[in-house]
C-alpha cells in the first residue's frame, strides 16, 4: 500500500503563513510579523505537532525552508518538545524540491529531480507517510496537482494583513473534504484536517 503525504501549515485567519515561527525566519517582502505564532502557546497543537513529527518517517520541504530549518534544527539539543523534534528531524531522510543544485548540508538530505510528480511515486513507495512542512510554494503545487493525502491546517486567531498565503487572490478553485471534526486549543487555535474532495470542479461553475 502507498504511503501517505502530508501538509503541515500554520494560518493567521486572513490566510498568511509566512514566518510564524521566529522574527527572523523569513522576512523577504518587508515581511514585519515574523514569530507571529509565539504568543499563543497552545496544548491541542502542540499535542498535534508533536503526534504528527512522531509519525512521519521523512520530510520533504521547498528549498527556502530546507535552508531555514537547516540553519537551525542541528543546533537544538536537550529536553523537552524542542529537543525531541531536533532529534527527530535531525535523524529522519529529508527530500528536497528545488531547481537549484546548491549542496545540502543537513544530514540524510537529498535532492529531488525536476519531474515532481514522478518523484512523489516514488516517495510514496518508499515511506509510509511523509510530512511537508512550510513549504508554501511547494504546497500549492501539491495541492493544485493533488499529489496530497491530508491538509493539516492550523488556524490561529490574529490577522496580519500581509504576507505569503497558500491560495492567492489568483489561485485556482480546490475542494477539500473534512477528515474529522475540527478541534481547538486553550488560546483559540482551531485544527482543521483535509483531505481532497471527489468533486467535478468543472460541474460547480453555474
Amino acid at each position: 500500500m502507498p504511503g501517505s503525504v502530508h501538509i503541515d501549515l500554520f494560518s493567521s485567519l486572513d490566510g498568511v503563513m509566512q514566518a510564524p515561527g521566529r522574527v527572523d525566519e523569513d522576512p523577504s517582502g518587508g515581511f514585519p510579523f515574523g514569530g507571529w505564532q509565539a504568543r499563543f502557546e497552545d496544548d491541542v497543537v502542540g499535542e498535534r505537532v508533536i503526534a504528527g513529527i512522531r509519525a512521519m518517517d521523512a520530510l520533504l520541504l521547498g528549498r527556502r525552508t530546507y535552508e531555514i530549518f537547516a540553519g537551525y534544527w542541528p543546533r537544538i539539543s536537550g529536553a523537552g518538545p524542542a529537543g525531541e523534534i531536533a532529534r527527530l528531524f535531525n535523524a529522519l531522510p529529508k527530500y528536497v524540491a528545488s531547481r537549484g543544485d546548491r549542496p545540502l548540508g543537513w544530514n540524510n538530505s537529498h535532492l529531488l529531480g525536476l519531474d515532481l510528480g514522478r518523484e512523489i511515486v516514488a516517495l510514496r513507495g518508499r515511506h509510509t507517510e511523509v510530512h511537508v512542512v512550510g513549504s508554501i510554494d511547494l504546497a500549492r503545487t501539491l495541492l493544485a496537482e493533488r499529489w496530497f493525502d491530508v491538509l493539516n491546517l492550523w488556524v490561529y486567531p490574529v490577522v496580519l494583513g500581509a504576507g505569503k498565503r497558500l491560495f492567492p487572490e489568483t489561485s485556482a478553485r480546490h475542494d477539500l473534504a473534512l477528515l474529522e471534526p475540527p478541534r481547538s486549543g486553550s488560546a483559540g487555535a482551531v485544527s482543521l484536517r483535509y483531505g481532497p474532495a471527489d468533486v467535478d470542479a468543472s460541474a460547480c461553475q453555474a
